[in-house]
């Protein structure tokens, strides 16, 4: 079986900062392969300014396109209703030993209001990624908590491409970007240019398709 790490997001839209951090981890963890994920409806985030779930769908295929070790999923798009994590992880059909979920170290710190986060720990192992210039501590009340909640008990790292520690929540520092998606939207909105920031097939698709405004 693969060593599969997860990628989910709305990817609205999708861009090199995203890109980025899936390859570092990738390499860093000796993954075999990354799979974007766009929900279709986020349990987090409101659904009134997301392009159409196709659409994002699209830009991530566009993104991943020259990449072997990275693929697009719609399995959350196929399913009806909001897409939890805890429900993919579990139609994956990946062992739990063979695969890997990424997520923000913010987004970490939120677990506990996610829908069942004591079984996401257990369907996947977590691979918290800290924000460049973030003030995430591992040692922190609040990060202690979330841990003893899930049922695990410390942070550990991993040496670059070695196997990683066999328990526990990994934590891997990974390049990120000074790129938002709400600041890439309102470029498009406005006309300006979205070059360096995404990849050029996504940048013409979203011209094309005018989305979040472009060429309105």
């Amino acid at each position: 079986m693969a060593r599969t790490a997860l990628f989910g997001g709305s990817f609205n839209p999708i861009h090199d900062g995203h890109l980025l951090l899936a390859d570092e981890v990738r390499e860093h963890l000796g993954l075999d392969r990354v799979v974007f994920m766009p929900a279709a409806v986020p349990p987090h985030k409101p659904v009134s300014g997301l392009a159409p779930a196709p659409d994002r769908y699209a830009m991530v295929k566009l993104a991943i396109a020259d990449n072997p070790a990275f693929e697009a999923s719609d399995l959350e798009l196929r399913r009806p209703g909001t897409s939890y994590t805890v429900d993919t992880l579990a139609a994956m059909g990946v062992p739990p030993a063979e695969l890997f979920l990424l997520i923000g170290s913010e987004t970490f710190l939120d677990l506990l209001s996610w829908r069942e986060p004591h079984r996401v720990a257990s369907l996947a192992r977590l691979v918290v990624i800290p924000r460049t210039g973030s003030a995430f501590d591992p040692k922190s009340a609040a990060a202690r908590k979330v841990l003893r909640e899930i049922g695990m008990d410390a942070f550990v790292t991993a040496e670059h491409g070695a196997p990683p520690p066999a328990s526990g929540v990994l934590l891997v520092h990974a390049t990120s970007l000074p790129i938002s998606a709400s600041d890439l939207r309102l470029r498009a909105a406005a006309g300006r240019s979205l070059a360096y920031r995404v990849p050029r097939a996504v940048a013409a698709y979203i011209a094309g398709k005018r989305l979040y405004g472009a060429g309105a």
